[in-house]
């Protein structure tokens, strides 16, 4: 007696699985959940430290990404803000919006795109004395590509999307 052959069920190759996981992960980190209203200053998922505890007003004197301190810290806009010195923290007190990042600190990119994702602090450009962050170095380079015209999209978009 011959019994039929099976075919082998075909799986996914380990690099294909992996280009998979990561669009949908950018899916939803673009997207986020349907569900809850994002607050308008991100401040991570577990630290609530705006910016991930780097220095805000270091990205403009130091022209680098510099972690502040909690010896250095002060509340603004209900979210702690950490400063690598006093002299940072009395610079940040005297004019915050010059030197909070853009679109609350959440990813460019993604407020340019419709939706949201979290900003990396050591991915950021100042453009126009305005500080912007972006997910990653890859979606920054996506960003990159169009800077003036992502900052409209973005800025049309910006607050509507927090409630997405």
């Amino acid at each position: 007696m011959q019994y039929p052959t099976r075919r082998p069920t075909r799986h996914p190759t380990r690099r294909g699985f992996l280009i998979q996981l990561s669009a949908g992960a950018a899916a939803l980190a673009i997207a986020g959940p349907a569900f809850a209203a994002k607050p308008e200053l991100f401040t991570g998922l577990v630290e609530g430290v705006a910016v991930g505890g780097y220095d805000p007003v270091a990205y403009f004197t130091m022209g680098k990404a510099v972690e502040g301190s909690a010896e250095h810290a002060l509340m603004h806009q209900g979210a702690k803000w950490h400063f690598s010195s006093a002299e940072n923290k009395a610079m940040f007190m005297s004019n915050p919006d010059k030197y909070s990042p853009q679109f609350g600190g959440y990813c460019a990119y993604a407020v340019s795109q419709g939706g949201t994702a979290k900003g990396e602090p050591e991915v950021w450009k100042i453009v126009d004395d305005k500080l912007y962050l972006n997910y990653n170095r890859i979606v920054q380079g996506i960003w990159s590509a169009d800077i003036p015209g992502n900052i409209s999209k973005a800025t049309m978009n910006w607050p509507k999307v927090l409630a997405n």
